[in-house]
């Protein structure tokens, strides 16, 4: 078992992790603008800094909704929120298209959560990119990722389905122990599936109250 304090660690190693790399752009352009004199370079310096500033403010925004307490004090949260948080995270680069199909106008936090933590995942392994299908209704989360390469590492499957988990987690399976967890105390389930060759799903399935089950 992972303790709650190691587990805080895992979230907060993967969070320094995908900040590390926009946050030290940023750290070397400041440092090139101060010993730059030509216009033009230091016109591209800023355009850099811009980009790297963007990058940053839009991971923490994903990450604050997806591992925090964002989302207010209500138990919805607005899902416009959700796919702006995941626009945000791979849609600067344009190398993943974005399929929405979330019709209600809010979800449960807990619902939000395992919904970014399973699109992290899946674009994740969309390494040279493609498409990304986010879908909710119910009690029900589905998330299809289709590309040229698809690569899940099998520690990523081994936290999701809960299965005895390696003897220390890396930081890359917090997300994917947070989802098996969260669905766990849910009393929901989690599906992973490679139907066929290209494509990845991901669903977790929650109960709803006042539902009968027959």
């Amino acid at each position: 078992m992972t303790s709650a304090v190691d587990f805080a660690s895992l979230l907060c190693s993967r969070l320094c992790h995908d900040l590390l790399s926009p946050v030290g752009a940023l750290n070397n352009g400041i440092e090139l603008l101060a010993d730059e004199h030509d216009p033009d370079m230091r016109r591209r310096v800023l355009e850099l800094l811009g980009e790297s500033a963007l990058a940053s403010a839009n991971k923490l925004k994903f990450f604050r909704l997806a591992f925090g307490a964002a989302g207010g004090f209500g138990e919805g949260v607005d899902t416009r929120e959700a796919k702006a948080a995941i626009e945000g995270l791979f849609g600067t680069d344009k190398k993943i298209q974005l399929g929405w199909l979330v019709t209600e106008p809010s979800l449960p936090k807990t619902a939000i959560k395992l919904l970014l933590n399973l699109a992290l995942i899946a674009g994740d392994a969309l390494v040279r990119g493609g498409r990304l299908d986010v879908g909710a209704e119910g009690g029900e989360i589905v998330v299809r990722a289709e590309g040229p390469r698809l690569v899940l590492d099998s520690e990523l499957r081994t936290a999701l389905l809960g299965e005895p988990p390696p003897a220390a987690l890396t930081p890359r399976a917090a997300a994917a122990w947070l989802v098996h967890n969260l669905v766990t105390e849910a009393g929901g389930t989690v599906m992973v599936e490679q139907p066929e060759p290209g494509v990845l799903l991901f669903g977790a399935n929650l109960p709803v109250p006042g539902r009968v089950t027959i």
